[in-house]
């Protein structure tokens, strides 16, 4: 395996440490040779010949890029290209929501806002995808939603598969990423504030409803007013 050195290193100007080489060499290798998901990668012995350092300073590297889900170790088969998910992301802005309790929410409030920013940023391609377009799956899933409401139940499941559901046509599956990424802190943190009122559950799943028929219906405005509704029953509870 021959290593490239250009492409990650020459992004900072400080001094690198084996490991920080380490970690820049093997990106560039995922890099170079097109590697996706699952794709094996060289071994730890492999690693320390080609980039000339030491055991140590291969496996600290190894460590921090599972830590990113880069790469993924499985013991006794080696080492794998990672899903590169959202998955640390979501992890450190969950712990920075929870780190200081006595902020009124601060870190939570962020969170919703950024989320409240993409879903409306989305407002237009969604009913672009949409218009006119049905699906018995999105109707069924409004169905359960407004169900569980009215009995006073949460609809966490239903409310994921809901917004999946209405960017996957979308082109750029980022905005899913991202979506799904800001929907899981959001669900994991939000039980810290209690149980939600049968008002608000009534609420928030109407809003379901009048953004799928906004999105329906090409209505740009109507989908914005919905999101402004699905919404501020949480902004509500977090001001």
């Amino acid at each position: 395996m021959q290593m490239s050195r250009g492409v990650m290193s020459g992004l900072t100007t400080t001094p690198m440490t084996q490991s920080s080489t380490a970690i820049a060499e093997i990106k560039n290798y995922i890099l170079a040779k097109g590697l996706h998901p699952g794709d094996a990668l060289p071994t730890e012995s492999q690693l320390c010949t080609d980039l000339g350092v030491s055991r140590s300073s291969v496996r600290e590297a190894v460590r921090t890029l599972v830590a990113l889900d880069i790469v993924e170790v499985r013991h006794g088969h080696g080492m794998f290209v990672g899903q590169v998910s959202m998955r640390p992301m979501v992890e450190s802005l969950i712990f920075k929501g929870l780190l200081n309790p006595g902020d009124d929410h601060r870190g939570l409030r962020d969170i919703v806002e950024v989320r409240i920013t993409l879903d409306n940023a989305l407002a237009e391609p969604v009913t672009h995808a949409w218009h006119n377009r049905h699906d018995p799956e999105l109707n069924t899933l409004v169905d359960n939603i407004e169900h569980l409401a009215s009995q006073g139940k949460l609809f966490t499941d239903q409310d994921r598969c809901f917004h999946t559901r209405l960017l996957q046509p979308l082109d750029n599956h980022l905005y899913l990423h991202l979506t799904e990424a800001f929907w899981a802190i959001h669900t994991l943190t939000v039980p810290l504030l209690g149980a939600p009122k049968l008002e608000d559950l009534t609420s928030t799943a109407k809003a379901h409803r009048a953004m799928l028929h906004a999105a329906r219906t090409g209505n740009i405005p109507a989908y914005h007013q919905a999101i402004t509704q699905h919404y501020a029953p949480l902004l509500a509870v977090l001001t």
